[in-house]
């Protein structure tokens, strides 16, 4: 009887370890948010969630029409993760600026978790320190001079007051909170936007993450899960020279964008050059991610117009397979030139097609099946990362 409850209470201790080490950062995550993270890494184990920007909001020729989508009309189900950009939000407009009312953002937010997709939000927020400054114009020193004024904090708080209002207005049906991804300040590696390597430095761009992730967490926005997203990186030291450390953030990934030459006789090379280079960025993210027990995944890729026919199969398929990445999620449809999903009878349906029916891809219907935001089932508690 005494080995059998030291047996018992082994076991309890391991499955209860294993829990604890799936939490995200936010100690007052609701559970829904709890039991999202917990789903992601266990999901990762068996395939890659494939994401579209703005899927449900607009596509190739139309906007804002219920149902619709362009990788729905392509393959005949919705993609598992959608995206979603916070930019103008704290400046008070009813639209991003992609001309997506917050309004029906909410909306299209709302009936993706009704349906058991995953949410995730991009802020190309303005300048606090000089607000008719874009996120691309570039400004040296703005995170040093927002915390030596007043006033621009003052002004920087107020756009998180905002931002915490909105992520605190997508509820569920039952009235919860709807678990999201917020990823800020991203592609921090480069610079083209004012948070960029070239315009703070590593100590300052940490500073910015954490007062952010310590303001809205203040502001009871416990559904969120924070992601840290560079752009491309050379090393893991590369990677993690501006990273606020394992108590902020929840998610690991990158961006990462396929631009081949517009020479024909340079194209076969450059091809396997990108995806030899961003698999390299890929398994060094899965060594962090391991690590430092987080989710990992490319938060944003795609090759614009998709003029290679097979770009699905032959780049993005190797790229992404056996990773353990959580999901990958290309950019929006916004005008037939530019746009990085297929649409009905664009040059790489077809392969697209091939893509969507590799078992270890996730789209809508087999995520839904999965239950994220269910607590995870028992005797998958203890899984081998």
């Amino acid at each position: 009887m005494h080995r059998f409850l030291l047996a018992f209470l082994f076991l309890a201790l391991t499955h209860l370890s294993a829990w604890a080490q799936m939490l995200p950062i936010t100690r007052k995550a609701t559970a829904e948010t709890r039991n999202l993270y917990a789903n992601l890494k266990r999901l990762s184990q068996k395939g890659i969630m494939f994401g579209h920007q703005d899927a449900l909001a607009y596509g190739v020729g139309w906007k804002y029409e219920p149902g619709r989508s362009d990788v729905k009309e392509v393959v005949g189900e919705y993609p598992a993760v959608v995206g979603w950009e916070l930019g103008h939000l704290e400046l008070g407009k009813p639209m991003n600026l992609d001309s997506v009312p917050f309004q029906k953002m909410r909306e299209y937010a709302q009936q993706l978790y009704a349906k058991g997709g995953l949410n995730t939000f991009s802020w190309h927020l303005n300048n606090p320190v000089d607000p008719s400054k874009t996120s691309w114009d570039a400004a040296d020193s703005t995170i040093q001079h927002l915390f030596k004024d007043k006033k621009a904090l003052k002004r920087y708080t107020s756009w998180l007051d905002g931002l915490a209002s909105f992520m605190k207005s997508l509820k569920g049906p039952n009235g919860e909170l709807i678990p999201v991804v917020f990823r800020p300040f991203h592609e921090h590696t480069g610079s083209w936007f004012w948070w960029g390597r070239n315009h703070c430095s590593p100590e300052e761009y940490k500073q910015m993450w954490r007062f952010t992730v310590d303001y809205l967490r203040k502001k009871k926005a416990n559904n969120l899960l924070f992601a840290y997203s560079t752009d491309r990186f050379t090393s893991r030291e590369d990677y993690l020279e501006r990273y606020p450390g394992d108590d902020y953030v929840d998610i690991v990934g990158f961006d990462i964008y396929h631009r081949p030459p517009a020479d024909p006789a340079q194209l076969a090379q450059a091809n396997q050059n990108f995806l030899k280079e961003t698999r390299q960025m890929v398994e060094t993210l899965r060594q962090i991610g391991q690590e430092k027990n987080k989710v990992w995944t490319l938060s944003e890729t795609g090759l614009e117009t998709l003029p290679i026919a097979n770009w699905w199969t032959s780049i993005l398929a190797p790229i992404v397979q056996n990773a353990g990445l959580s999901y990958v999620m290309v950019w929006r449809n916004a005008r037939p030139d530019h746009f990085y999903a297929p649409y009905p009878g664009q040059k790489s349906a077809d392969d697209f097609k091939v893509f969507y029916q590799n078992p270890n891809v996730f789209f809508l219907d087999k995520v839904a099946r999965e239950r994220l935001y269910a607590p995870v089932p028992q005797d998958k508690l203890g899984a081998k990362k």
